[in-house]
């Protein structure tokens, strides 16, 4: 070989290093331009105009779907090169979970959209899949092993780029729901009553504690005109904001018709409507109304599917059970039965909410009814706030290091 063609061939070899160190250059400094971005808390779409960019000029890609985590089951095509709309819709959801390390594809395999591609190079990120990305017509030109690496690394710093914003963006979900949650909460706790009345031949208590901030229990009492007081508990089918905002409404409803001097069944009837008309039959509230009237002693009483409340006198215990079913279920309550009661002597009168009967001790245990009806017998003659608080000290020993299981609810009428 002559001089002349030895110095050609080292031209054209120093050539050929040039332009590979200068496409080398060039994808670093693309890959320093993304990362630098990122940095710059670039948003998601700018981020996957990049990577085409980068598969596309700098890496000379023609065919391309990359694959990111919607949720923690789900994968959404993020972006792409030379794929029709109508193939990107083809799903592969299944395909993915059976990829574990880069593969050769097969032009013959049964998914439309897989066998348009030559590799697959799937991303993890502690040992976790965070994103796939689908490479075709790579180019035999071109070093097949450095072009995986590099866009193994590109592919990387992108998908887990977008799963911080995807993390980011449910962690600041759910502090906008726990906002809300607080929020109802407080709203919820304003309707509770804070202060009853004493010394007028009655005393009111009450013991409101939601399990998880905002609940569907609910008390509440309204003084009426002629000697006369109304109480009332109820509580909502299921938890949550859904269960505080059916309460809240229940409780306007409530106000309105005690105030205006309806009679029990009626306000139980229309009540039920209000309930129906709001849930439309997804949830339901147990409820448990009384009127007591000081001048003629009496005490008239509905109880609407609730857990039977408990009337103490003259040492003895008994339920108060007649009612109706409960609210939110039937266009029309079937039958009402109104209680009556002449009290006769020092009564206490316990209404309470399923948050009580469900606590369970270390064991495992419920409280059993012996128990229930021994310590009704036994303090019976405090008042109203005493008693509840012995009620408190005495379920506390009970459970031991055992929580709640759901919101508790006590209010506890003393007559004198």
């Amino acid at each position: 070989m002559s001089q002349t063609a030895n110095i050609q061939n080292a031209s054209e070899v120093i050539n050929s290093l040039e332009r590979q160190l200068h496409l080398k250059q060039l994808q670093i400094n693309r890959l320093l331009n993304i990362t630098q971005s990122i940095n710059n808390n670039i948003d998601a779409e700018g981020l996957f105009a990049m990577y085409k960019s980068f598969l596309s000029w700098e890496m000379s890609i023609t065919k391309m779907a990359l694959f990111l985590r919607e949720n923690e089951s789900d994968w959404f095509c993020a972006a792409s090169l030379g794929m029709t709309d109508e193939l990107l819709t083809v799903n592969i959801q299944d395909r993915l979970q059976r990829i574990t390390k880069l593969e050769n594809l097969d032009d013959e395999d049964e998914n439309d959209l897989i066998k348009e591609f030559e590799v697959v190079i799937p991303v993890a990120h502690k040992d976790q899949p965070l994103a796939y990305v689908f490479i075709g017509e790579v180019g035999e030109e071109e070093d097949l092993y450095n072009k995986v690496k590099f866009i193994t690394a590109i592919t990387n710093i992108v998908g887990v780029a977008i799963e911080n914003k995807r993390l980011f963006k449910q962690q600041s979900e759910r502090e906008r729901m726990q906002k809300e949650i607080d929020f109802a909460g407080e709203m919820q706790r304003t309707m509770i009553p804070k202060s009853f009345p004493k010394g007028k031949g009655y005393d009111l208590a009450g013991i409101y504690r939601p399990k998880d901030g905002v609940g569907g229990d609910y008390f509440d009492f309204v003084e009426l005109e002629n000697d006369k007081i109304a109480f009332c508990i109820g509580d909502v089918s299921g938890k949550g904001i859904a269960a505080a905002l059916l309460m809240a409404n229940f409780q306007a409803t409530f106000q309105g018709l005690i105030r205006g001097g309806s009679q029990l069944d009626d306000l139980l009837r229309i009540l039920n409507t209000a309930v129906l008309r709001i849930a439309k039959g997804d949830k339901f509230i147990t409820f448990f109304i009384a009127e007591y009237d000081l001048r003629t002693q009496k005490l008239h009483y509905i109880n609407a599917g609730h857990d039977p409340p408990f009337l103490i006198m003259n040492g003895e215990v008994q339920q108060l059970k007649k009612g109706s079913i409960f609210l939110g279920t039937l266009d029309d309550i079937p039958h009402i039965e109104i209680g009556e009661i002449d009290i006769t002597n020092e009564a206490l009168i316990l209404t309470y909410t399923d948050g009580l009967t469900d606590v369970r001790n270390e064991e495992g245990e419920f409280l059993d009814e012996t128990f229930g009806h021994r310590f009704l017998l036994d303090h019976y003659k405090l008042s109203a706030e005493a008693f509840n608080a012995e009620l408190m000290r005495a379920i506390d020993n009970f459970k031991g290091s055992t929580g709640f299981p759901d919101d508790l609810t006590v209010f506890t009428c003393k007559i004198y």
